[in-house]
Formats: structure tokens, C-alpha cells, sequence
């Protein structure tokens, strides 16, 4: 597809507002709008998306990285309803920044919106500040977040994250924490995000700046051997036995920076690839609990199979690594998924019929996180758990609907607090760029 291009004045401003520090944060007093509703029938539109995207940028990015907000009050006839009192969620910013990216990234293929290009360089500075920030304690490792350390919202967050660990830093000229114990969702996601960028934007430095991202943290990952290691030598997490995960990184790598990277991942490739399916086959054996395994499987598994070359004797493999994972979730009612489905195996029209109407339900939902129990709506097989997918409108809100098991019954509680959208706006965008909707 010819992607869209702005003038390079557009361009030039558009960068220039992206490159804006918001080091000081929202005010404890930001107003956030009631997002635009579509018709009943829940028929998914743009006006959703980019009300959506709009909501992101003014009270969503505390820090320049994904948090959610919650609000003073949970009355709606109340003036501080949309008033600011605390950040939700933080531990998973690098993640919903790097998924928000890549929406962004579709939007601008598909429009040439300044202001979509202006999010993606919003979005990727974020997680340059997640690398940054990390200096010189552990360099080049990605953080999971940070903020001031004489931020309003610190005690909320130190109770939600203290257990990942707050490590004192100086960035930016200031005081900071960042949160570490940094895990496999977290570099997945930005590492999405960033490829997807990388080729629907072709902005030259923001291709640089991707590249040198890339390139940064993965040669992080091969110092320590896959493993994620804390400034005290602890290691939060590893790499090792997930063939699929190390193969899509070390393949972005190589995407975005071949003269350091096309050995590496040739060689790991001729070495490995033959394990591709083998953690995603035991995956596969439980599809309900730790269900956002299943998101990472995806979004790894999009960009391992997109970028490898077609003539390649290796892209059966991970092709038939990803029908594993397709055979297993594919019922799962998934807009995200599908999404992900077409962009591999191309159209289906009852495939994507379901995802048009799964989009146009998640517009039913509510954005806030009222507490849900439909156990006696619908079948039970087990504790919180139905006996097949319950509809989108009736599941329990959380940070990102598609990486939670479609058979939770009940969940949520906190109507203060704000999910971000970008379970709408990313299969949105993505929906639009591969036709799966017009407008």
C-alpha cells in the first residue's frame, strides 16, 4: 500500500510538537472529555478512534508513558468526575506505549494525519525516556516506567509498583524513579511498536531513532544473555526457551539495523528455528489461565512472519508455529487477534464480519471499571470462568480486553479509574489498514 505523506512543513511541526517535554506532568485538575459515541448498534468509526487518541494524549501520558487515571469521584453529575487524583497501571507503560505506537503508526499510513504523526513521535520518545532513564545504572536496559520522585501521584504508585522496585535516577535534569523488574510483556510490546513504526512512518530521523532504539536494548538482551538483569545483577526475567520471542527480536533487529543484526539472526535462525512452536504449543495446552500469553504469541509472531523474506525455507516454520496458536484462540472472539489473522492469512469474510461487529461492541463498553458478574447470564465451568466466550459488551473491564481469557465471568470494581482505549484503536487502525473497514 502507498503510504500517505505529509509536506515536510507538516511534517516539521508535527515533529516539533512531538518532541515537547511533558516532564511536569498532567495537573491534579486535567479535565479529561467524555469520549464520542457511535449509534446504538455499536457500528465502529474514526470519530471513536481519534477521540479516542485525543483523550490518550491529554490524560494518559503522565509522564510520557501509558498510565491510567483515576479520577476523584465516580459521579458523573460531579464537577471533579473528570479531575485527576491518582496514575493506575503504570507497571505495564512501556507495553500499552509500545501497542499505542503501532496504532498510531497504522493511522499515519492510512491518513497522513499530522496529528497521528505527531503521536507516533509522542509515543516513541516515550520509550526512549524508558531507556534513557536507565543510565547509568543498568545501561540500555528498558524500564517499565518512571515518574518525579516529588510526583503528586508517587504514593499510589509505590503501593501499585514498590514490589517491581523504584530505582532513584537523575533524568532530564530531575529527580526520577524508575520501575523496574522489567519482564517479557514490556520489551515485546515496545519492540511491536517500534517495527510497525519503523516501516508505516518513513520519516527518516524517526527511523534513526527507532533503529538506534532497537539496536540499544537488544544488544542489552545478547550482553546478558537473554536475560534481563536489574542494576543489582538480579534478573527479573529471561528470554532463554522462548525461540519464537528471541527469533522476532533478533529479526526487527536485523530489519532495522542489517549490518549489525543479518549475521546474528541468520545464524540463530539456521541454529533455532526448528523450536519456533515449541513454547507456544505448551501455550496452547491451558487457553484460560495467564491469558495474555497469547497476546505476546501474536504480536511477536506478526512481525517474525511479515518480515521474513517469502522466498525463505524458514517461514513455513513459523508460519506453522503460528496456525498452532491460530488453531487454539481462534474461537476466542478476538478483534485484536483476527486482526493480527488477516495481516497473516489474508480475508475471510466471516472472520472479518466478527471483527467489525467485536469493535462495534467494545464501543458498548464502559471505559471505567464498574464491577461485573454475569455468572447468571451465562454457563459456568469453573470458578470464574464460563463455558465458552462471553460477549464482548458483558466482559469485565480491564487494562487491554483482548489479552484477558474471554471466559471471565466477573472482574473489575474501581470506577474511578480509566482504561486507555488502545484495545479499540490498534485492531481500529489495523482494520482500516488492511480493509477490513472503510471508514
Amino acid at each position: 500500500m502507498q503510504l500517505a505523506r505529509l509536506s515536510a512543513v507538516a511534517i516539521a511541526v508535527a515533529l516539533a510538537i512531538g518532541c515537547r517535554s511533558d516532564l511536569a506532568g498532567p495537573s491534579a485538575k486535567s479535565p479529561s472529555s467524555p469520549l464520542r459515541r457511535s449509534a446504538a448498534d455499536g457500528i465502529p468509526t474514526q470519530a471513536d478512534a481519534d477521540a479516542i487518541s485525543a483523550n490518550i494524549v491529554k490524560v494518559h501520558l503522565p509522564y510520557g508513558t501509558m498510565a491510567d487515571p483515576g479520577f476523584v469521584t465516580s459521579e458523573p453529575t460531579s464537577p471533579d468526575y473528570y479531575t485527576v487524583s491518582t496514575y493506575n497501571r503504570t507497571g505495564d507503560a512501556a507495553t500499552w506505549t509500545g501497542h499505542w505506537l503501532a496504532a498510531e503508526a497504522f493511522r499515519y499510513a492510512l491518513t497522513g494525519s499530522a496529528e497521528a504523526l505527531s503521536n507516533v513521535q509522542r509515543a516513541t520518545n516515550g520509550i526512549q525516556s524508558l531507556v534513557d532513564v536507565t543510565s547509568p545504572a543498568a545501561k540500555d536496559l528498558l524500564a517499565r516506567s518512571w515518574l518525579p520522585q516529588d510526583s503528586p501521584y508517587l504514593p499510589k504508585i509505590q503501593t501499585d509498583e514498590g514490589h517491581n522496585g523504584l530505582h532513584a535516577s537523575t533524568y532530564a535534569g530531575q529527580s526520577v524513579y524508575w520501575i523496574g523488574s522489567t519482564s517479557r510483556d514490556e520489551y515485546s510490546g515496545v519492540f511491536f511498536g517500534l517495527a510497525v513504526a519503523y516501516d508505516m512512518v518513513p520519516d527518516q530521523p524517526l527511523r534513526d531513532q527507532t533503529s538506534a532504539l532497537v539496536t540499544r536494548m537488544l544488544g542489552n538482551l545478547l550482553a546478558h544473555s537473554w536475560n534481563v538483569v536489574m542494576p543489582n545483577g538480579s534478573i527479573s526475567t529471561t528470554f532463554t526457551g522462548r525461540t519464537e520471542q528471541q527469533l522476532t527480536l533478533l529479526q526487527i533487529g536485523r530489519h532495522v539495523n542489517p549490518a549489525k543484526y543479518t549475521t546474528t539472526y541468520q545464524n540463530f535462525r539456521s541454529n533455532n528455528s526448528g523450536s519456533t512452536g515449541t513454547a507456544i504449543s505448551i501455550d496452547c495446552f491451558d487457553t484460560y489461565k495467564s491469558y495474555y500469553k497469547f497476546n505476546l504469541d501474536y504480536i511477536n509472531l506478526f512481525n517474525l512472519i511479515r518480515l521474513e523474506e517469502p522466498t525463505s525455507t524458514y517461514r513455513s516454520r513459523y508460519v506453522s508455529a503460528y496456525s498452532t496458536l491460530r488453531r487454539c484462540t481462534g474461537t476466542h472472539q478476538n478483534a485484536h487477534f483476527n486482526m493480527i489473522d488477516r495481516s497473516i492469512n489474508g480475508a475471510n469474510a466471516t472472520r472479518d464480519a466478527d471483527t467489525q461487529r467485536f469493535l462495534g461492541q467494545w464501543l458498548q463498553r464502559s471505559r471505567r471499571a464498574p464491577y461485573t458478574d454475569v455468572s447468571s447470564k451465562y454457563a459456568v465451568c469453573g470458578t470464574n470462568r464460563a463455558c465458552s466466550p462471553v460477549p464482548v459488551p458483558d466482559r469485565p473491564n480491564t487494562d487491554f480486553l483482548w489479552q484477558r481469557s474471554p471466559l471471565l465471568l466477573y472482574g473489575g470494581g474501581d470506577t474511578t479509574v480509566e482504561t486507555a482505549g488502545i484495545d479499540y484503536v490498534l485492531p481500529y487502525w489495523m482494520a482500516r489498514y488492511y480493509q477490513v473497514l472503510a471508514s
